[in-house]
């Protein structure tokens, strides 16, 4: 190898350029020209190489910047292409967090949908209450205080309508099993005497007592009492919930009013506070005015049930009276059932006498005592309540049947005061009117010529 190859080589070894390995236009021609072996030819040659090197980069970068002008692959946008965009994974990371959120927020809600019903009903309590509480507490009982006597009388007096009901449904159940047999009995005489059968009334009840079906019967029987018992206690459980719930809202009014204006502007301030105002006489409203129609409505069947002679009068009477007037629609149906079939137990007639009085005093309370009543306090379109209340089951149940009525009401009232009304003009009732007015001046002129 010539001595000029061999020095260049070891000097490009040298610098770290052992991986290029020269062209032809670089080895130094040894054929005509002797090389003398002089530092200036190695120079001269790692020149070459330097300039060799920047003209591929510049190659490479000036047909990337082409290739992404003219829409062709090239090598820069070949990498482009691949590469995942930055915006994505950082939407995918909020999309599933919005469907986590979403999720725990529809399976917290279910969870909590009976607190929620509870409360709501409990809201609804304390503005039915809130009335009577302010009237005591502007006589000078503290609001608490006063808060507390409301709730303990209708406590007292749910308690008291509970046991007269239960006593009558205890007494019920106690004189059918002890008049059992003699049913049987009379049943099997009739069965004898109608289709000329021999059955024996003791081989009957040997047969019932010791039979599968009837003890299989009371096994369910039990069963069905645990269940009813867990279901006893839940509802005491809910009730209790609910008062605690009404009580803290009723007796925490004012504060829980101005806790939530506080968070709104001035002038949203005052449209919260209106809307409070009508809800509370509203609500209220309707639940005094059910409860005197309760009152007369159990009044008059008393008196109808101890005249004709019912059995337990009095209390089916407060059942009436309350059944009829808090359930809507098929409230007055249901109370009117019971005292019938009490009756009917009596003598065929009396019941025939209960249901034609039921029926009378429905029409004189629809269109005599109610409207009178509720003019003052809630004045709704039966058709209106009656829509309200099929909405109200169809949302929330039997809540909302209940609820129904008054937030109608409340609405049709929050409505009613910023909406304007206008009287309306009709040309033909207009007409009407010149013409009675012409008609009355001519009999006025003829009967003065008559005279």
């Amino acid at each position: 190898m010539p001595d000029g190859w061999r020095q260049g080589l070891a000097a490009a070894h040298a610098v770290g350029q052992t991986d290029r390995v020269p062209s032809s236009d670089q080895i130094p021609q040894t054929s005509g020209e002797p090389s003398d072996g002089t530092p200036g030819g190695d120079a001269e040659g790692d020149a070459a190489d330097g300039e060799a090197a920047e003209g591929d980069t510049a190659e490479g970068d000036t047909a990337g910047r082409d290739g992404d002008r003219d829409g062709s692959p090239g090598r820069g946008g070949e990498r482009d292409r691949d590469r995942m965009p930055r915006w994505l994974p950082r939407a995918m990371l909020l999309a599933f967090a919005l469907f986590g959120a979403f999720r725990f927020v529809s399976w917290a809600f279910h969870q909590l949908l009976g607190l929620l019903m509870s409360v709501l009903i409990a809201f609804f309590l304390a503005l039915a209450v809130e009335p009577a509480v302010d009237r005591m507490a502007a006589r000078g009982m503290r609001r608490g205080l006063a808060t507390g006597v409301v709730f303990l009388g209708l406590l007292l007096f749910a308690a008291g309508f509970t046991a007269a009901l239960g006593s009558l449904l205890i007494d019920q159940i106690r004189t059918m099993v002890e008049n059992l047999p003699d049913y049987i009995n009379s049943v099997i005489l009739w069965i004898n005497s109608t289709f000329d059968q021999k059955l024996s009334p003791g081989k009957v009840q040997e047969n019932v007592l010791h039979s599968s079906w009837l003890r299989r019967y009371l096994q369910e029987g039990a069963f069905s009492v645990w269940g009813l018992s867990a279901t006893v206690l839940s509802a005491v459980f809910k009730g209790l919930t609910i008062t605690l719930f009404a009580y803290y809202f009723a007796a925490e009014g004012p504060r829980l009013r101005r806790a939530v204006c506080s968070v709104l502007p001035p002038a949203r301030q005052a449209e919260v506070l209106r809307a409070w105002e009508i809800a509370v006489a509203k609500t209220g409203g309707y639940l005094y005015s059910r409860a005197l129609m309760a009152i007369v409505s159990a009044v008059a069947h008393y008196i109808l049930f101890e005249f004709v002679g019912v059995p337990y009068a009095p209390a089916l009477a407060v059942w009436v009276g309350l059944v009829s007037q808090f359930i809507p629609t098929v409230g007055t149906y249901m109370a009117g059932a019971l005292p019938m079939l009490l009756a009917f137990t009596v003598d065929p007639w009396d019941a025939l006498w209960v249901l034609v009085f039921v029926v009378i005093y429905q029409q004189f309370e629809n269109y005599l005592l109610q409207p009178r009543i509720t003019a003052r306090t809630v004045d709704i379109h039966p058709a209106v309540a009656f829509g309200s209340v099929i909405a109200g089951t169809a949302l929330m149940g039997a809540v909302g049947a209940l609820i129904a009525i008054p937030a109608t009401a409340t609405l049709q009232s929050f409505l009613g005061a910023y909406i304007k009304r206008y009287e309306v003009t009709d040309p033909r009732a207009q007409q009407r009117i010149r013409r009675r007015s012409g008609a009355s001046a001519a009999a006025v002129v003829r009967r003065m010529f008559r005279r």
